[in-house]
């Protein structure tokens, strides 16, 4: 799934357990708000619990399992959503989130538990998405609603309660075939602009390891065509690779020591929309350190996109270094 700019000041990307520390205070401001709605052991009170939280979907990730994501507002972490169990198998996925009280009544919730049924069923082909809440959240109900779930039924006394009385659990769902056609954005106007924004936001984003997070190279698959291709004209003659060429390389590089604390950023853009094609000229940094060694680059990209069934993609990208 894409790390996504919801909005100027808002985004969703991978909570992982490099941002113990941040998810920690989070939780500190967020605690008492949410401990009637989640689940105990995700509630955790300590650098340790904080980061077995998050080690705990990474692994779940890992096997296909599940999916944490963190909604950064204005640069803080302020609430998240997550795939509490993701079965491609069964063509099912259970979807949960919570939020601070600073951060509520702004659409976030709904705006991020929408793009996770549409990435779940347009990319990962599922058939059923869920959304289980308790019969006294008016607002996890309510956004249920809003994204046009029905109410399966009520699973009596399924949870525990803190004062010994157990409690009901509601079970909405949405199915595949019930979710709306992806509507065509609109052409040159700031929807699609929003749009190839959030390609490249996601792109560039993919190759970070700062802080030892690991890089996401697998969302270069997600935002290219499959026959995409990317060409550097750094040196000599141009080398031109398909996806699978360009991304194993990086990988490698980017988990094995060579190039650690590594992050890429688009310092200015030129975007132009044709209908359903498009092109942007970006100027670039970079910066991390290459086998030790502190480093910092620039360089200008060139990157053509064209709409598709499934949305906006990069179809082919070339860029030279300063």
């Amino acid at each position: 799934m894409l790390a996504t700019l919801l909005r100027d000041n808002a985004e969703l990307r991978a909570l992982e357990p490099c941002h113990a520390e941040e998810f920690l205070a989070h939780l500190d401001r967020a605690r008492t708000h949410i401990a009637p709605w989640v689940g105990a052991s995700f509630v955790a009170s300590d650098l340790g619990g904080a980061r077995a939280v998050l080690q705990r979907y990474a692994d779940g990730l890992a096997g296909d399992r599940q999916r944490l994501y963190g909604i950064w507002l204005d640069g803080t972490l302020v609430g998240g959503t997550m795939f509490v169990g993701f079965d491609a198998a069964l063509g099912s996925c259970e979807i949960g989130c919570w939020l601070e009280p600073a951060a509520e009544g702004q659409g976030l919730i709904t705006q991020v538990v929408r793009l996770m049924i549409d990435w779940a069923f347009r990319v990962r082909g599922l058939a059923r998405a869920e959304w289980r809440t308790l019969p006294d959240n008016t607002r996890s109900i309510n956004v249920a609603r809003r994204l046009g779930m029905s109410l399966d039924g009520t699973l009596r006394q399924a949870l525990p309660g803190a004062d010994g009385i157990r409690r009901d659990k509601q079970v909405w769902s949405v199915l595949a075939a019930e979710w709306p056609a992806q509507a065509q954005p609109p052409t040159g106007d700031a929807g699609v602009k929003a749009e190839l924004d959030r390609l490249m936001s996601a792109f560039l984003g993919a190759f970070a390891n700062t802080g030892g997070g690991r890089p996401r190279v697998d969302v270069i698959r997600e935002v290219f065509v499959p026959q995409g291709m990317i060409i550097s004209n750094a040196g000599d003659e141009p080398v031109v690779y398909d996806l699978d060429a360009f991304i194993a390389p990086r990988e490698r590089m980017l988990t094995d020591g060579t190039l650690t604390e590594f992050s890429e950023w688009e310092a200015g853009e030129r975007t132009e929309i044709f209908g359903s094609i498009a092109h942007r000229f970006s100027e670039y940094g970079k910066s991390g350190f290459l086998r030790g060694e502190w480093f910092e680059g620039s360089g200008r990209k060139t990157t053509q996109f064209v709409r598709t069934p499934d949305g906006w993609r990069m179809s082919s990208m070339a860029w030279d270094d300063v």
